[in-house]
């Protein structure tokens, strides 16, 4: 949905706040409800929009996010003294229960959940039960709130499940486990994936699809080390036909190449408006951007907060190492001093960058994100919020997963082959798998190549966080593909801290319920 989403529901739907708020006895009788407003379809789908609109702000994919990913992986390092302390804490590994940027996730997560659980109530009360419209916007409504579910068993574990409008503060509930936030959504993602359209068009672009359910429902059963069963519904994908890798690696990082053949679910950003920077989750405005703030975050000429660590930077081939090929893939992901940017215009010297370098063929220098860059087609300063729409799964990731589950469940050939079908994307064309450092003679092998092929193709993405997660739980890191961290990594890394301000608030929860090491 490239255009402004609607918000009307946003304050509808806000009557009832969570049980987490302080204002519940609060009530304004001249306002709409959600019995009062739902009449129809189209105003249930405009509650809907409301969710979307949410994940569009800084709790969530506008910004805290993708920070909470990156900040939590070893694809990238600290880009200088500029970078605020709260994300230093978890890059580091030294955050606690107060850190800013997992409260601001928490919460809003927590938000777009009730908004999904509003949205499902009213059309349940509908007096038309065929509503269409109707039926498709309430299989959107749990596909968002099984991603948000998703999100917060990565990051948490066990959490609260609200399976409907909390109105009050007696309706606050307890955590449940990990395995129980899980299988209720993958209750929704089936619910979701039998109801939602294979694709849209037009403004309806951006909203979830069949796929996007089934490629989250892959995700989650790989988190559980279900193997067999993610391998099915990335079949589904596959065999769909309605995906393809795109014609540029740079077409799924890059505004003119937005809906592409490869974006599985995107959430759309424009150019229109600025980000809200002031006031916090309690203010109705406070989500309502339709620029995409990355680009300034991690903008070679702009803050610079984060950029990609050494280790990253080391991992793709080059043939000082032996490999047969410079890997294009490391050209397409980062900026260094001598590119041409600005539409090859402007060239990037040493002072237009701030910040801390590493080395990169041999030579100390500053290198940068280029992915959701505004730099390859202008010269946007310091301050630049580009509307470059927000890939969160593409088809890359559903072929290398699946290549992941053909080699768990003794399928090494069809692993091989689907790994090479993605280093053979136009442009990139790297030579096939078995290769002189991915021999790939037996599953190890064919894992460590996966392990690396998954870091090049989708490096600065939200995958390498929730991979390593999962993999360490799994006991599947060997020591040659350790990560490297700034810190010691401890058992306590793999959750993160429950809010303070949720165990305060939450009669049902105390310090007991907090997670190991905090």
């Amino acid at each position: 949905m490239k255009k402004a989403i609607l918000l009307t529901a946003l304050l509808i739907i806000g009557v009832v706040y969570s049980c987490r708020e302080t204002d519940l006895d609060q009530f304004n009788p001249n306002q709409l409800t959600p019995d009062s407003y739902f009449k129809n379809g189209t105003e249930v789908l405009s509650g809907v929009n409301s969710i979307y609109a949410l994940l569009q702000g800084n709790g969530l994919v506008g910004r805290e996010w993708f920070f909470l990913n990156h900040l939590r992986g070893d694809d990238f390092t600290s880009g200088g003294g500029q970078l605020e302390t709260p994300r230093n804490q978890i890059l580091n590994g030294v955050h606690d229960p107060a850190n800013y940027v997992l409260n601001e996730v928490w919460n809003a997560a927590y938000r777009g959940i009730h908004r999904a659980n509003s949205v499902i109530e009213a059309a349940a009360k509908l007096t038309d039960q065929n509503d269409v419209l109707a039926k498709r916007a309430v299989a959107e409504a749990r596909f968002l709130r099984a991603f948000l579910y998703s999100e917060l068993a990565v990051f948490w574990g066990g959490v609260p499940i609200y399976k409907a409008v909390a109105s009050k503060p007696g309706d606050a509930l307890a955590r449940a486990t990990e395995a129980e936030v899980i299988a209720f959504a993958l209750e929704d993602l089936n619910a979701a994936e039998a109801a939602l359209p294979a694709s849209y068009t037009g403004n309806d672009l951006g909203r979830a699809t069949k796929g996007a359910a089934q490629m989250l429902k892959a995700r989650m059963q790989m988190f559980k080390g279900d193997y067999a069963a993610a391998k099915t519904e990335l079949q589904k994908i596959v065999s769909s036909n309605l995906y393809k890798l795109a014609a540029k690696y740079n077409d799924n990082f890059q505004e003119e190449a937005e809906w592409n053949s490869e974006s599985i679910f995107e959430l759309g950003f424009s150019s229109v408006g600025d980000i809200n920077w002031a006031g916090d989750g309690n203010d109705p405005a406070w989500g309502n951007q339709e620029r995409m703030v990355r680009t300034q975050e991690y903008s070679v000429t702009g803050w610079r907060n984060l950029i990609p660590s050494q280790s990253l930077i080391d991992e793709f081939e080059n043939p000082s190492k032996g490999d047969a090929k410079l890997d294009p893939r490391r050209g397409f992901s980062f900026w260094v001093i001598g590119d041409k940017f600005n539409a090859g215009k402007t060239e990037l010297t040493d002072g237009l960058v701030q910040g801390n370098t590493t080395v990169i063929d041999g030579k100390t220098t500053k290198v940068s994100w280029a992915k959701y860059s505004a730099h390859y087609k202008m010269d946007p300063g310091g301050y630049n919020n580009l509307g470059i729409n927000y890939r969160i799964m593409r088809y890359a990731e559903a072929l290398l997963s699946l290549a992941e589950c053909e080699n768990e469940t003794g399928n090494t050939a069809e692993a091989i082959r689907l790994m090479n079908q993605v280093r053979a994307r136009p442009g990139v064309e790297m030579p096939a798998y078995p290769t002189t450092r991915f021999p790939c003679r037996n599953k190890d092998e064919v894992f460590i190549a996966l392990v690396h092929e998954k870091r090049v193709e989708l490096n600065g993405e939200e995958v390498r966080n929730r991979d390593l997660l999962r993999w360490r739980r799994q006991n599947k890191l060997a020591a040659a593909i350790q990560p490297k961290f700034s810190y010691t990594f401890e058992n306590r890394h793999l959750l993160l801290p429950i809010p303070q301000s949720e165990i305060d608030n939450n009669d049902k929860m105390d310090q007991s319920n907090q997670n190991p090491g905090y």
